[in-house]
């Protein structure tokens, strides 16, 4: 029996980047929903049955942070931040299940981060 696709929301203020993780998720199969700022990603997390969000740390105006908290506040899913830095922060502590240096790792290292997210939600 098919399942149903994950529904992924990507938010990040760089639209080529946001471009690029749209197609390698959809390429695996997930229905992936994009917003270029924090405060238009929550109205599309309170609009649609998100799965997981993946996220820019730094992004103008609501930074990822701020967001991640927010989304969880409203419905608790795994969170993958991306950032320039290497290491987790602690602001980040309770609020990302996954901390992803942005631009260096593989794409099937966000993509093996986010299956296990998934599956672990998923009911036995």
């Amino acid at each position: 029996m098919p399942t149903k696709p994950s529904t992924i929301l990507c938010i990040d203020d760089e639209e080529p980047g946001l471009k690029v993780r749209k197609i390698l998720l959809e390429t695996e199969g997930h229905r992936v929903l994009t917003a270029l700022s924090g405060r238009e990603g929550i109205r599309v997390f309170e609009s649609e049955d998100v799965d997981a969000v993946i996220l820019d740390y730094w992004m103008a105006g609501m930074n990822g942070v701020a967001t991640a908290r927010e989304l969880k506040r409203i419905k608790p899913v795994p969170i993958i931040i991306l950032s320039a830095y290497g290491t987790l922060l602690d602001e980040t502590l309770g609020v990302a299940d996954v901390w992803i240096r942005k631009g260096e790792e593989d794409p099937q290292y966000l993509l093996g981060a986010l299956d296990a997210l998934l599956q672990a939600r998923s009911p036995k």
